[in-house]
């Protein structure tokens, strides 16, 4: 049996790879339920894809975050993987997959399942000792690539990219924002966008004259008339519950900016290449930051453990946003803009 720490050499290591050698070579890759955390690890398959030859994915992913990877290359099948308050959900897993002999199982959520699945190695996440890192480094350490931890890539293939590329066609820079959130903690208020959206793309504005993109799920279509309401309809793009995630992220990639709460879209908009600025709140920016050169983080006055001291186990259904100004948003927008023109 495999020892739980044994690590994939940084770049995976030529020796891993020469024992992987052979026409095909399936690989079990199991991931986060949130669109956030399965964004942030999504550079492991690119990784793998890469630098292992005959790699055949079987991806596992929470129902919300599985249709990220429809286009990863090598896809033999993607499984959705509902938790159940039973603990039902390892078991349908195990029928699943438990047949097949893996060539590798990366199990990101720290299961015991690898133990008993029939393969030649394993690469499964454990809590490491001292501070908290951020989730890409993280994620790297799974497979001994906390020194060169892969940037997070969502793979579009021809069809999403013709299909984003139609929707954004026009003139004009774009603007786009993520206004919702999981939580209504972590949600900056929504007129607040709309102030922003108006000052960005208005006369004087760093964006003037260009276009607003609003990115969302079908149950975010809440926010669509007040942000409807900020410029004529041909410069608004709605993205909101309309297309798929792969298809959003390409189209994401075309943003001059994209602003948002802490949320999947602000990782999709990031790995995408937008310039990326996340308001923070109630969560970690150190673990959960937009990542890459053009990701910027921006909270109010209160820090998080002031903001813990209100509320302790962050669940309140209270927003913890209302301290970060609009001014202070757009500040830090023009300077996003001049810093990656």
């Amino acid at each position: 049996m495999d020892r739980p720490s044994r690590r994939l050499e940084p770049k995976l290591g030529s020796d891993y790879v020469s024992a992987m050698r052979s026409a095909t070579f399936p690989i079990l890759f199991i991931t986060a339920t949130r669109i956030g955390d399965a964004v942030l690890s999504s550079g492991l398959l690119r990784r793998l894809h890469e630098e292992v030859p005959g790699a055949r994915f079987t991806i596992v992913a929470g129902p919300a975050a599985a249709p990220l990877f429809e286009d990863v290359p090598g896809l033999e099948r993607i499984i959705s993987f509902e938790k159940s308050r039973d603990g039902g959900h390892w078991i349908r897993l195990w029928n699943e997959v438990a047949r097949r002999r893996w060539g590798l199982v990366v199990d990101l959520r720290g299961s015991a399942i690898s133990s008993f699945l029939r393969r030649r190695r394993r690469a499964v996440y454990r809590r490491s000792p001292g501070p908290p890192v951020h989730k890409v480094i993280e994620a790297g350490r799974v497979l001994g690539l906390q020194d060169d931890p892969p940037a997070p890539h969502i793979f579009v293939g021809e069809t999403a990219a013709r299909q984003a590329a139609a929707l954004v066609a026009g003139q004009g820079p774009i603007l786009a924002l993520g206004p919702a959130a999981n939580w209504v903690g972590k949600t900056w208020p929504l007129e607040r966008f709309a102030r922003v959206a108006i000052q960005l793309l208005g006369p004087g504005g760093p964006l003037a004259g260009g276009r607003l993109l609003v990115a969302g799920s079908a149950q975010d279509a809440h926010v669509l008339p007040t942000l409807r309401a900020v410029l004529p309809r041909e410069r608004f793009i709605d993205l909101v519950g309309r297309v798929d995630l792969v298809t959003l992220h390409a189209a994401l990639g075309s943003a001059r900016l994209f602003i948002g709460n802490d949320s999947g879209l602000m990782h999709l908009a990031a790995a995408a290449g937008a310039p990326t600025l996340g308001l923070f709140g109630p969560s970690d920016e150190q673990l959960y930051a937009p990542w890459g050169e053009r990701g910027r983080v921006l909270r109010g006055a209160r820090t998080l453990d002031q903001i813990r001291t209100l509320d302790p186990n962050l669940s309140q259904a209270i927003c913890h946003m209302m301290d970060l100004s609009v001014d202070s948003v757009v500040a830090a927008a023009r300077r996003l803009v001049s810093e990656t023109a």
